[in-house]
């Protein structure tokens, strides 16, 4: 189930569906909008499909990818592949990730969390913290 204020959220997108993936650097699944996954499909269409580091990676990154819908109740049915690969089990975490969400089993994404060994404060400090780029103003 999809909790309401998220289902609210995401009421524009309903119509279109969503794609369902593997996630690429954690045992999740990341949920697109439609019009977000094309829009990184044209982008994925412009690698050299000759070249073969491009057909390896396009080939692993579309793996298991799934269109699906989210019903009038405001349920998501995830194939049982992808649940086998994030490790579902009976609880599972809704997470925001900017323009898409990922879907976690409760106990592996507190697990992550947990892990981050990194300071955060110092993580975003590198990543978004340079006041001098005007990229970010």
């Amino acid at each position: 189930m999809i909790p309401v204020a998220l289902k609210k959220q995401l009421a524009a997108k309903l119509q279109e569906g969503f794609v369902l993936k593997r996630a690429v650097f954690n045992p999740c699944l990341e949920l697109y909008p439609l019009k977000e996954w094309e829009a990184l499909m044209e982008r994925v269409n412009k690698l050299n499909r000759f070249n073969k580091k491009n057909n390896d990676f396009i080939r692993r990154f579309t793996a298991g990818v799934k269109l699906v819908e989210i019903d009038a109740s405001g349920r998501l049915l995830i194939p049982k592949d992808l649940v086998v690969h994030a490790a579902m089990k009976k609880q599972v975490v809704i997470s925001s990730a900017v323009n898409i969400l990922e879907l976690w089993d409760k106990e592996n994404y507190e697990a992550a969390i947990d892990a981050a060994t990194v300071d955060f404060g110092a993580l975003a400090e590198e990543v978004m913290g340079d006041a001098n780029d005007d990229s970010l103003s």
